[in-house]
């Protein structure tokens, strides 16, 4: 009996031990890249592409669901559709543009003819339907099967090259459509190629490039092509033109159809570099890149990749918490992007070329989104690399005059107000990021401030202290949000000892005071006049010219003062008039009719499918409320986000709608993003555990949180009681613990007294 009893405790301790040792399982498998590619019933998605990338990667290689990608589906994916076009080398994530799809592959079956357009697709062209039960995505790869042909197809990536992997029909007619032409075709956006080229090395090789024109109004991109099997034929199509075994052809509508042999049932790969310099470039980025034909060995490195920076934030929670986590952690590092070649060189905004030293040149900056959340994001986990996005931005500056407002391809292409370059690159500066000149980064930040460029003319800032809305429309938009940057730029001057300059920004940041109406209770248009613009109502949308106001209405552009919500609750009328406001905004029904496309994930009048609202669940904190900021903010985490293809309220924006939730799921948010200064919402996580590039840790312990204690009922930092309804940044970086106790009711003595509130800067 004794010997029995001890084998089995023997046999439990072995048991034990194997289970203690069981592999942690990796974070990318939370990561779901379908999640926000298409809408269900009349939900928006977040406008996600599912394809293989690394992290800050230029190659997005991704499926095009559309043979003539549109604004409904800006990736080039919606999770809707059924057929597959191509996959296309280049994308944007969640934008609302349909900007890039480079260089689409197509690999098809059977005789060569253009097939019928599918019933989502809006030209003709090589698709072929799919089913979701036969496709996967996940960090660095994806897989379909193709269908019409019954292919597989799988793709993966590296930072400057794409490689895919085709598996035929043994003994079928096999080819490789790659269409030059694919792209948006809009005549008033003006996106149409202005030169292409296709030019046959070898029997194994192919190189070439586009010339277009769109959002970016000049994008060169350049591809070198190598296949794993000899090419045996190939067809160029030049428009309505054919051309059989040609070596070099020239236009502006090119397809090259390549035949490839079968007899073996070994799959086809085929492996492309990408250059925004030259066709040399793109053979040299490949090289480096792939420089065999393993193709699953380049799948790994692209996990590992994703992997390393997902380590950076380890949660503890629910399954589908940290599935909608890791997607948003996923989807925030995939831009900016590095534009350099490996050797360095790069396309400067001035169309020449210029080399990095340090390899890297980042564009894709959606800064109007960025700068809000996902910007003070990459300085808490990725410090060097926003240090460098920083240093690209400065370059931009030497070479264009001012600091980029929404940079794509390495070209200014002017969307969206302000100039966002500057709170982004005045935050690093105060946290001492890494990569930059401090000296060179004021002067970039006080010129991009007094140099007049669209949507920014300074002289008229200097002359009426306001925008007139007859001389600048967007006005009130681009008044109070001129105000903010110009606070940026006086915090900035004052590090520097530079009084004259910290004393004239910090004039032109009152000017928002200019627009308020005391009678109705908002910021309104005047024109160059000082008169009230009529008719006014606080619902009317405003969208990108025309109006007003840009992508919002008078309501949710009221709290747009970050740089000094104390200034704002005394013009608003104190603490409670704030605090009924508030209520009101988050419960007033807005009519049909007055909202458009920009308005999503309605709250009262808070719309979370758009930036201008981000920051606003956070403001009860300011007013000594902030149950009712943790009520909200809970709201929105738990009701706006999920892991379905519609998991976003509205556009992804290149990072913005994940870093709020990353932020917001943690506890915390950057109410002014450039004041080192974190409002307190309602944490999420059982565990979080923040790994900083000083090798400390910031661990967020939420004891008791359900999906009905979203109320803080008190906290400790670092083992003392903490009633701030904040943290600054000096507090992350330190390392540390802080642990909030929750409860099902708000605890309304936490955090409410005046002194416990937000601060205007951390630093």
């Amino acid at each position: 009996m004794f010997r029995f009893l001890y084998k089995a405790f023997f046999i439990t301790i072995i048991a034990q031990s194997v289970f203690a040792q069981k592999p942690a399982k990796k974070l990318t498998a939370y990561v779901n890249p379908f999640i926000g590619t298409g809408a269900v019933a009349s939900s928006l998605s977040g406008n996600n592409f599912p394809g293989a990338t690394v992290p800050f990667g230029m190659v997005q290689l991704s499926p095009d669901t559309r043979d003539v990608p549109d604004w409904s589906a800006a990736s080039g994916y919606d999770y809707n559709d059924h057929t597959i076009a191509g996959f296309s080398h280049t994308h944007l994530s969640g934008t609302g543009v349909a900007e890039l799809f480079d260089v689409l592959f197509m690999p098809t079956t059977g005789e060569i003819k253009t097939r019928a357009g599918k019933p989502n697709q809006k030209g003709s062209g090589y698709g072929s339907s799919f089913s979701h039960d036969q496709e996967t995505a996940k960090p660095g790869y994806y897989q379909v099967k193709l269908q019409d042909y019954n292919i597989n197809a799988e793709l993966t990536a590296t930072e400057h090259a794409g490689f895919h992997r085709y598996t035929f029909p043994k003994n079928s007619q096999a080819h490789v459509v790659i269409d030059l032409n694919h792209s948006l075709k809009k005549p008033d956006w003006g996106c149409h190629i202005i030169n292409a080229q296709f030019k046959m090395v070898n029997q194994y090789t192919l190189e070439g490039y586009r010339l277009i024109t769109g959002w970016a109004k000049l994008r060169k991109v350049y591809f070198y092509i190598e296949f794993s099997k000899p090419i045996t034929g190939n067809l160029f199509v030049g428009g309505e033109t054919k051309y059989l075994d040609q070596r070099l052809i020239n236009g502006t509508d090119l397809r090259a159809v390549l035949n490839f042999s079968t007899d073996d049932a070994t799959p086809l790969l085929a492996k492309i570099g990408l250059s925004a310099v030259s066709m040399e470039n793109a053979k040299l980025n490949l090289n480096q890149e792939i420089p065999d034909w393993n193709f699953d060995k380049v799948v790994s490195e692209a996990d590992a990749k994703w992997e390393k920076e997902l380590q950076k934030i380890k949660v503890e929670g629910t399954d589908v918490k940290k599935q909608i986590f890791y997607t948003c952690l996923y989807h925030a590092l995939l831009q900016p992007n590095n534009l350099a070649d490996v050797n360095g060189d790069y396309m400067a905004a001035d169309y020449t070329t210029k080399r990095a030293e340090d390899k890297v040149h980042y564009s894709t900056f959606s800064l109007w989104d960025s700068y809000r959340a996902a910007n003070p994001l990459y300085t808490l986990i990725e410090p060097e690399h926003d240090g460098q996005f920083v240093n690209s931005m400065l370059r931009q500056y030497k070479t264009y005059g001012y600091l980029p407002i929404w940079q794509l391809w390495g070209q200014e292409n002017y969307c969206m107000i302000g100039n966002h370059s500057i709170p982004v690159i005045v935050d690093a500066v105060f946290k001492g990021l890494p990569g930059f000149d401090v000296n060179e980064a004021y002067e970039a930040v006080k010129n991009s401030s007094m140099t007049d460029h669209p949507n920014s003319p300074f002289t008229i800032w200097e002359k009426y202290h306001y925008m007139p809305e007859n001389l600048q429309s967007q006005s009130v938009s681009i008044t109070l949000e001129m105000a903010y940057d110009d606070w940026c730029v006086a915090q900035f001057a004052k590090k520097l000892g530079k009084n004259s300059d910290y004393e004239h920004f910090m004039a032109r940041s009152q000017y928002y005071k200019n627009l308020y109406d005391v009678k109705t209770g908002f910021f309104r248009a005047k024109n160059d006049a000082g008169k009230w613009i009529e008719p006014f109502t606080p619902l009317q949308y405003g969208s990108n010219g025309g109006n007003p106001f840009t992508e919002g209405n008078a309501w949710q552009y009221y709290w747009y003062v970050p740089q000094n919500i104390n200034e704002l609750i005394t013009l608003t009328g104190g603490d409670k008039v704030f605090t009924n406001k508030l209520d009101t905004f988050f419960n007033l029904k807005s009519r049909p009719g007055e909202v458009n496309g920009n308005a999503s994930g309605f709250i009262g009048q808070y719309a979370h499918g758009n930036e201008p609202s981000h920051h606003v669940t956070y403001l009860y904190d300011y007013a000594g409320e902030p149950w009712k900021t943790q009520y909200y903010a809970s709201k929105v985490i738990n009701e706006l986000y999920n892991i379905s293809s519609s998991g976003y309220a509205g556009n992804e924006d290149c990072g913005q709608m994940s870093a709020w939730y990353i932020f917001s799921a943690m506890g915390f948010y950057p109410v002014n993003p450039a004041s080192g200064v974190y409002a307190i919402g309602s944490p999420q996580f059982n565990d979080v555990r923040i790994q900083l590039s000083n090798n400390k840790t910031f661990r967020i312990k939420t004891q008791g949180v359900s999906a009905q204690n979203i109320y803080i009922q008190s906290a400790m930092l670092n083992g003392s009681p903490y009633s701030h309804a904040y943290i600054t940044q000096k507090d992350l970086i330190k390392g540390g613990t802080l642990v909030f106790i929750m409860g099902p009711k708000p605890n309304k003595k936490w955090a409410g007294a005046p002194e416990d509130r937000p601060v205007n800067n951390g630093f």
